[in-house]
């Protein structure tokens, strides 16, 4: 087998062994993700220039002779451009990091991160946890078609502001989102889904996140009897459960999927995270949003590295 065909081999779930064998070193590392930032050629990261040559004196650093300053060449590495550049970790630590958020279907706290990894310091981990989480963020998206699930949820906030009933506490009388952070998402049944922090519930915001998410060529837009839908019926064919009064399911239309999604983050912020800031917040939507799409992929590990 070929060092870059091994280079390429896909990495899901692995064992402590098994990871070992597939990053033994830095190079292994590092040949890794050049096999995956540049599955084809290596190219300029500043001008996209094809033609550059490879420094016989330094493993993984090449020389692009067509955007130099001043009559001097551009020299750079793998790293360059990406979450990996200027860290003081080795690139294996990274690798380590981000595999263990990868298979871990409700993502793994910073602090057992930093018992793992035997770092210095709490914000270390914490540092490169969030670093991982904003390039998982940037990947594109296309705008979802078929069946789709649109509805809002709400994390964080008081004890005393959760709902009333089982699991909240009546005895405080809560308000559900008072003093929470919103998050709205789409889901394709059986596909993707796309999760946005935002500002508040009004028909304008959530029109605007259904606009963005979702495709006017899709088949069927179900959410609850939130009245900031309402306007949906205009552009999309529109249908909607009544919760409020026990329907959960009418027909095709219901919202069950995404409300499995949101089982999924808040079990994941509650039992994992156990305290997540409205600040980092969308941060850790771009991890379980990845994790979601990714589920099936049998190369999840190489996705999140082409992310960063």
């Amino acid at each position: 087998m070929k060092s870059k065909d091994k280079a390429l081999l896909q990495v899901h779930q692995m064992t402590i062994k098994q990871f070992e064998a597939q990053f033994p070193d830095e190079d292994a590392c590092k040949a890794y993700l050049t096999a995956n930032r540049w599955p084809d050629v290596v190219n300029c990261p500043r001008c996209g220039n094809v033609k550059v040559t490879e420094l016989s004196t330094r493993a993984f650093h090449w020389q692009c002779y067509e955007c130099g300053t001043e009559g001097a060449s551009y020299r750079f590495s793998v790293l360059v451009g990406t979450i990996f550049e200027n860290t003081n970790k080795p690139l294996r630590d990274w690798f380590r990091v981000m595999h263990m958020m990868l298979t871990s279907k409700k993502g793994i706290s910073a602090l057992q991160v930093y018992r793992v990894m035997g770092f210095g310091s709490y914000n270390t981990a914490l540092l490169m946890c969030n670093k991982i989480r904003t390039a998982l963020g940037n990947v594109e998206f296309k705008r979802l078609v078929g069946y789709v699930e649109v509805d809002e949820t709400y994390v964080g906030g008081k004890a005393k502001n959760k709902h009333r009933g089982p699991g909240g506490r009546g005895d405080f009388g809560g308000t559900g989102g008072h003093g929470k952070s919103v998050i709205v998402g789409a889901v394709k049944r059986k596909g993707n889904v796309i999760a946005r922090v935002v500002a508040n519930t009004s028909k304008e915001t959530l029109n605007a996140f259904v606009r963005m998410a979702v495709s006017t060529k899709v088949s069927l837009v179900s959410t609850d009897e939130h009245k900031g839908y309402t306007d949906l019926r205009h552009a999309y064919p529109h249908g909607f459960v009544r919760h409020g009064v026990g329907q959960y399911v009418h027909g095709a239309i219901h919202t069950n999927t995404i409300e499995g999604f949101w089982s999924i983050v808040k079990r994941g912020i509650v039992g994992t995270f156990h305290k997540v800031s409205a600040k980092y917040l969308p941060l850790y939507v771009n991890e379980f949003e990845f994790r979601y799409n990714n589920r099936k992929n049998a190369d999840i590990f190489g996705a999140a590295i082409r992310a960063c």
